[in-house]
């Protein structure tokens, strides 16, 4: 379960940005929009928050800031090697920022302990990694290294409260490598449900969503019942949909395609089969008719892809990170997308869902708390800046946030100035 995630001098997120699903004040909703997280302390977190903001706001950037550390978790042990550059970039319109390192910070809970962790990178190496745990609500150092420049090499303080077989992983942690995903991957089990959490807990997609392969592989399992159950909520009126696998023709392929392509082709595929779906309607006589899966809309093909991670994510208690959850979606799909996070009956493991958009009709204290709602805009330099709703302290259940929003009261809008043709 996220608590808070924090970066500084990544992409257009110069200054620190912090951005959090801990509940704040008011009760409104309470009891569907948030719930009570059981660690050495309890704590109020958020089910969902949505991020508004004009293009080119760095709405995606903050969202790109989290998969930037998520793969630098997992992957730096493993598919990095010594001297290959970190996936950071930094600030680019200042000296300064552009040779500093990026930081990225996360609080989170797994298993009911809280845990608080970061580090600092540049392309070159991690300078500052550490990490805190409170498994009984104080903190307890983990561990932590920062570089030392006079030196050329990492100092290190591995506390006394981590335990196995530290001073390996030190030695064989590389300068650009995480100590935490060089450790876990020479066992460390304290560890591993801290890289577990980035690794399998946090998900995300960008604006194209999913493709529609695990959808797929539910329709073919038990689960199939529970996508359509999932369609048919969604008003697609789909009433079954086939999924047949087979071999790839040659007499499939075009014609005009070289022979050593076409071999090439072939032989990658021998062991593998072409998915061909197909969705069936009714007709009003109640005949089954069969469409390619093609023929379907763009809101009809991304909603089917977004089944699969959506239900599997609600099973799971998933951190869910979505980038324009409306692209090709209805108001009325996105709205019904987002409050399946808000009822205990779709979302018995409090999962979490945070997403930008530009859909501002459920931006109304019908469908989110204050605290829920958050904006992203850029000063004058370019830089930009995430913060809350409830840093306006709007009427709780009178305001109207989306005409107020339009209003100009909340920033966040695009400035579109006039545009001369003449000449």
């Amino acid at each position: 379960m996220l608590i808070e995630f924090s970066v500084t001098n990544y992409r257009s997120l110069r200054d620190k940005q912090t951005f959090t699903l801990a509940r704040g004040n008011g009760d409104e909703m309470a009891a569907t929009n948030s719930f009570t997280a059981k660690a050495a302390n309890e704590f109020e977190l958020l089910r969902s928050a949505a991020i508004y903001g004009p293009n080119a706001s760095g709405k995606s950037n903050f969202l790109k800031a989290i998969r930037a550390m998520k793969d630098i978790v997992v992957n730096s042990a493993t598919n990095l090697k010594r001297g290959d550059k970190l996936p950071v970039a930094p600030y680019r319109l200042s000296r300064a920022t552009l040779s500093a390192p990026c930081e990225f910070e996360v609080i989170f809970l797994v298993d009911g302990v809280r845990y608080q962790y970061g580090f600092t990178a540049t392309e070159k190496r991690i300078d500052e990694e550490w990490l805190f745990a409170y498994p009984k609500g104080r903190a307890q150092r983990w561990f932590a290294r920062a570089w030392n420049d006079e030196a050329g090499q990492h100092e290190w303080d591995l506390g006394n409260n981590l335990t196995g077989e530290k001073q390996l992983w030190q030695r064989s942690t590389r300068d650009n490598a995480l100590f935490l995903s060089s450790a876990v991957q020479l066992n460390s089990k304290q560890l591993q449900p801290i890289y577990d959490w980035f690794r399998s807990t946090l998900r995300m997609t960008n604006v194209q969503g999913w493709n529609a392969a695990f959808s797929v592989s539910l329709c073919e399992k038990e689960e199939k019942s529970k996508v359509m159950e999932f369609l048919r909520a969604a008003d697609l009126n789909i009433d079954d949909v086939l999924v047949e696998s087979n071999p790839l023709d040659p007499k499939t392929l075009p014609e005009e395609m070289p022979e050593y392509m076409k071999k090439a082709l072939l032989n990658e595929m021998q062991d593998k089969e072409i998915i061909n779906i197909r969705t069936v309607h009714k007709t009003a006589e109640g005949d089954n008719v069969i469409f390619d899966f093609e023929d379907e809309s763009d809101g009809t093909q991304k909603l089917f892809a977004f089944a699969g991670p959506w239900l599997d994510s609600l099973k799971n208690g998933y951190v869910l990170f979505i980038d324009e959850l409306h692209d090709n979606l209805h108001p009325k799909l996105v709205q019904f997308l987002v409050q399946l996070f808000h009822s205990d009956k779709t979302n018995p493991k409090n999962a979490q869902l945070v997403f930008t958009t530009h859909e501002t009709s459920i931006l109304n204290q019908e469908v989110f708390r204050r605290d829920q709602i958050w904006f992203c805009e850029k000063d004058d330099q370019q830089a930009s800046h995430l913060y809350p709703l409830t840093d306006f302290n709007p009427r709780k259940g009178r305001e109207n946030l989306e005409l107020a929003y339009f209003s100009g009261r909340y920033g966040a809008l695009p400035y579109i100035r006039p545009l001369d043709v003449q000449g």
